[in-house]
């Protein structure tokens, strides 16, 4: 089956767990168009707010340096790498607050889409990487066509709005060439800035479509076929064969148990053969009748049979022996309306020993 085969076949919703074990391998929806943008605006705030100041104290600094040139001693090693440290700390000085700028810029964009998670397997070499034909199917696949198509805007975008920012600013450019050259720089910047501007507004529009378009195909790749979650479905609840055979087992041994504890009993209440409950009581131990067992049909019959062969008082009242059945529960006391009627044939029991009552 190809992988295309394989997608259309998972029509389902993908369920909590397998989003959740997405994210949990670094699997999450991403728009590297909100980095691009988020640089972009870096580049704007550091040219409006860094550059000009920046490069005034970097030229102050450099200007000393130059204007001095004779009182630095170049006689060994140790005088150039003093040098170099005073021309460094100059130029780190000025890239600083664009690094830090650049780097917020980037960890921002990254941390406004997902929060952050360390994931090993995402920086872990993945050799299927290397194959040919799922790079043929990345490029022309969809993910491709999407890509291709932002890549487009992207171009469009810039060369109209240097088209017009161009002709709007002909007549600046034109005097430029006359001016002095020292004013050419701010020019530059002030044409650059505006650029950038209008990049950044469509770039914009580009990341909120391409925020939808990353989670929207994020989340048709984490659909699921209708065997995948029958197959989670057995992993998180467990196989439902293997469940009722568990709960059969348990069932039995349960029966099991209430039968062996039959002999034990002080009576037996049927109806007379679709109901029986066992009860037992002892004054030392309760307050009033326990019952020890009961059921229905066959295992009422074997109720019977079992309190039979050990001589234990068998009394039929079918109102009672429905009443009892349908209100009680094993290893605990009878419910108190029928302490009386109990009563009197546990009384009944002790002075006949052998009593039938239909």
């Amino acid at each position: 089956m190809s992988e295309q085969e394989d997608q259309d076949s998972k029509t389902e919703e993908p369920t909590e767990k397998k989003i959740r074990d997405a994210i949990d391998k670094g699997n999450i929806p991403a728009s590297k168009e909100a980095s691009v943008l988020a640089s972009f605006l870096g580049v704007l705030l550091i040219g409006s707010f860094v550059t000009v100041s920046g490069v005034q104290r970097l030229t102050a600094g450099l200007t000393g340096l130059i204007d001095n040139a004779g009182g630095y001693s170049l006689g060994n090693g140790s005088d150039a790498i003093l040098l170099t440290h005073s021309v460094g700390l100059q130029v780190g000085l000025f890239l600083a607050p664009i690094v830090a700028i650049l780097m917020v810029a980037g960890l921002a964009a990254s941390f406004l889409q997902n929060a952050p998670r360390f994931v090993l397997n995402r920086i872990q070499p993945q050799f299927s990487r290397l194959s040919l034909l799922k790079g043929w199917e990345r490029l022309f696949g969809a993910q491709g066509l999407v890509e291709f198509g932002k890549a487009l805007f992207k171009f469009g975008t810039i060369s109209l709005v240097s088209i017009l920012l161009l002709r709007s600013n002909t007549d600046g450019l034109v005097n430029a060439m006359f001016t002095d050259p020292s004013a050419l720089p701010e020019t530059i910047l002030h044409l650059s800035m505006k650029l950038l501007s209008g990049i950044c507004i469509a770039t914009i529009l580009l990341v909120a479509l391409d925020l939808v378009w990353a989670r929207m195909h994020w989340r048709q790749k984490l659909k699921m076929s209708r065997q995948e979650l029958k197959d989670e479905y057995k992993q998180s609840e467990g196989d439902p064969l293997v469940k009722a055979r568990q709960r059969s087992i348990a069932r039995d041994r349960a029966r099991n148990r209430m039968m062996s504890a039959v002999p034990q009993a002080t009576l037996v209440i049927a109806n007379p053969t679709h109901f029986a409950i066992a009860l037992r009581y002892d004054r030392d131990e309760t307050a009033a009748p326990v019952v020890i067992a009961k059921g229905q049909d066959l295992i009422a019959l074997k109720i019977r049979q079992i309190a039979e062969d050990n001589n234990i008082p068998v009394i039929e009242n079918r109102e009672l022996a429905r009443a009892l059945y349908a209100s009680t529960e094993l290893e605990r006391m009878i419910p108190p309306q029928f302490y009386r009627m109990v009563a009197e044939i546990i009384s009944y029991v002790y002075s006949r020993k052998t009593v039938k009552v239909v």
